[in-house]
């Protein structure tokens, strides 16, 4: 069920499918190194499931709260029992992926196009996406003295985190829908699409080297805090303001190898997204605090309550947002059109939201047979 905040999207793109691209498809446009996360609470007593340990990865960035939260406050280990919780940390879809594909992690938190990314490129076969977690989270914020309408944005220098990065597809695309033209590849055109990434987008913003950005939080709330403002919510060009941001994936050797664990992991996100949903700003401070541990500085209040505002935790993955986020890529020329058949497995979580009274999720066609 999705947490009743304010919403906002992130045009999910899936540049996965072009080799070009594969080192640019990120969830958040951040760097590429993984952590082993001491963030974890201790194992609970008890038996273990079919495995000692699952391993799952996450980014230390507020679209991953279900993760940040269900892993430092318990609620997926307490569903585990005995089995014990191994994080690990990532600053790109890409890293993780690759940790999937490895065996290094085998459930993990991170953005369509890294997942859809990972599952073309292996026919199908590497993983299968198994839940949703966010949605929202993306603005057009501008600095307000060269922009202060929509029109305003042609002739201007825009960032986004990464070429073919799903927010840089969205760009693409709300540029395309103004009638402007511009050359995927090279960001040249009516607007100057400036790749350039998310942290030192601000520094850039500050210099005068762009203009505004259509980023993710928090580093649009980040722009906000430096005097940048607001120009347009993603959330408001999505049918009911909603679109996946974040999905929950899992190695399909894992998945047929340890389902019960499977499931356990499922009940803890579900669990976490209740508790988040009750306890909005408990859970605010609960996810800043785990960002303090695995990087060593908490996002200030005037960062943390708008970014907090603009994501909205939920179970169901969305799974007609991949779609369209699939076509608005084809449409830009950075992808040629997936099969995503097979791509999600929502028999699980079914299972798990329906024991707990909730209702259940669908895939828009594109389930696992």
């Amino acid at each position: 069920m999705p947490v009743s905040r304010t919403t906002s999207r992130r045009g999910l793109a899936l540049a996965a499918a072009l080799p070009l691209l594969t080192v640019a498809l990120t969830s958040c446009g951040y760097g590429s190194e993984a952590e082993k996360s001491d963030n974890a609470a201790p194992a609970a007593e008890g038996k273990a499931l079919s495995a000692d340990t699952v391993k799952i990865g996450y980014f230390p960035n507020l679209t991953h709260a279900t993760a940040l939260i269900g892993i430092l406050d318990g609620h997926f280990q307490k569903e585990l029992g005995g089995t014990k919780v191994a994080p690990s940390t990532f600053n790109a879809g890409p890293s993780e992926i690759e940790a999937l594909n490895a065996g290094s992690i085998d459930i993990g938190f991170i953005g369509p196009s890294p997942a859809i990314n990972g599952y073309t490129q292996t026919d199908g076969k590497s993983l299968r996406i198994i839940g949703g977690s966010a949605s929202g989270g993306v603005k057009l914020v501008v600095n307000p003295a060269k922009i202060k309408t929509l029109d305003d944005v042609k002739g201007k220098k825009i960032a986004t985190p990464q070429l073919g990065n799903t927010q840089d597809v969205a760009f693409l695309n709300w540029i395309s829908e103004k009638g402007w033209k511009v050359d995927a590849q090279s960001g040249k055109g009516d607007v100057s699409v400036v790749r350039t990434d998310n942290k030192i987008t601000p520094d850039a913003y500050a210099s005068g080297s762009i203009d505004g950005a259509w980023v993710p939080e928090p580093t649009a709330s980040k722009l906000v805090a430096e005097g940048a403002k607001v120009l347009l919510d993603e959330s408001d060009l999505w049918p009911d303001k909603k679109f996946v941001i974040t999905n929950i994936i899992v190695s399909q050797k894992f998945l047929s190898e340890h389902p019960d664990v499977v499931e356990a992991v499922l009940r803890g996100s579900v669990k976490t997204n209740e508790w988040i949903n009750a306890n909005e700003d408990k859970a605010k401070v609960s996810a800043n605090e785990a960002l303090k541990r695995l990087s060593g500085k908490a996002l200030p209040p005037e960062v943390l309550d708008p970014a907090w505002q603009s994501i909205q935790i939920t179970n169901d993955p969305l799974a007609a947002t991949l779609q369209a986020q699939a076509d608005h890529a084809v449409k830009a020329g950075l992808l040629k059109k997936p099969d995503l058949n097979g791509v999600y497995d929502l028999g699980p979580l079914n299972k798990v939201l329906k024991a707990a009274g909730q209702p259940e999720v669908a895939d828009a066609g594109l389930g696992a047979k």
